[in-house]
């Protein structure tokens, strides 16, 4: 019996170019035509989103989400990985103040917090009376932050997928002791990010913020520079035309990068995370 042909992802709503055009900026290299459909706009649509309605969302969203996150590739199976839903708004609260008092996270219907969890492994290994050395070493930490990664990501695709928006908050790690007393997380378990999910306010939709191109971030063979100089201040005056519309300052990327790890200033406590996650049970060897 012949195979059946597979289904064809739906047409997209808006052409190739202007996708592209919106990712890189205007005057970005062009790039060669290629495959499109509706899938694609959406990876090439996405933003973080800022600003939410206090609307709850349909039900089964939250299980769905965790379904694409669960079908996020992970290393050797081991699912290192786990999410805590945090409804309370005290703790709320206590995450957005940890997170530099970021309004959404106490705003948004649904704030999911992402944990490098070794500690289901530790206890598979408890019951089975087995040591499991290999828990111990830092290889074992990076597979679960990749694989809450990997699933954090899969789930962002679901939600904007449902036409929801969403926003990591990589600042839950300026103190990673204090959300696991607030989550009451065991030893080898950690929050790596939280996640805002809900529908974007009228006016924090925002816009595609640019990205730089593609011919200072890929290489064929072996990694080469030579390049980057040029690519870099092409590329500056589109993010500072982004920001001039949308956030704050006006500063072009350069310029925000050598800000934000220049200096300790704006690490926001971040650079005690591995005594914090020693702390935690992590024992990186």
């Amino acid at each position: 019996m012949p195979a059946a042909a597979a289904t064809p992802a739906p047409a997209a709503s808006i052409p190739r170019a202007e996708a592209l055009a919106r990712r890189y900026g205007p005057g970005a290299p062009a790039l060669p035509d290629g495959p499109w459909n509706a899938h694609l706009e959406l990876l090439l649509s996405h933003r973080s989103v800022r600003g939410y309605l206090p609307d709850p969302l349909p039900p089964g969203t939250l299980e769905t989400l965790v379904a694409a996150a669960q079908s996020a590739a992970t290393s050797s199976n081991l699912q290192s990985w786990s999410v805590a839903v945090v409804e309370d708004p005290a703790a709320r609260d206590a995450l957005a103040r940890i997170a530099s008092n970021q309004k959404h996270i106490r705003e948004c219907p649904l704030f999911l917090v992402f944990l490098a969890d070794l500690s289901r492994n530790r206890r598979l290994g408890d019951r089975a009376g087995q040591e499991m050395v290999a828990l111990d070493y830092l290889e074992s930490f990076l597979v679960a932050a990749i694989d809450a990664a990997l699933a954090a990501q899969n789930a962002v695709v679901a939600a904007e997928a449902m036409g929801l928006s969403t926003v990591y908050i990589g600042a839950l790690r300026n103190d990673p002791e204090a959300v696991a007393r607030l989550l009451g997380l065991p030893p080898g378990c950690v929050g790596v990010f939280g996640l805002c999910v809900g529908r974007a306010a009228p006016g924090a939709e925002g816009e595609v913020k640019p990205r730089l191109p593609q011919q200072a971030i890929v290489f064929r063979g072996r990694h080469d520079a030579t390049q980057e100089a040029a690519l870099v201040a092409a590329y500056d005056p589109r993010m500072e035309d982004f920001s001039r519309r949308n956030e704050v300052s006006a500063d072009g990327w350069a310029r925000r990068v050598l800000a934000r790890v220049g200096t300790l200033a704006n690490f926001g406590g971040r650079e005690k995370l591995g005594a914090a996650l020693r702390a935690l049970g992590f024992a990186l060897k």
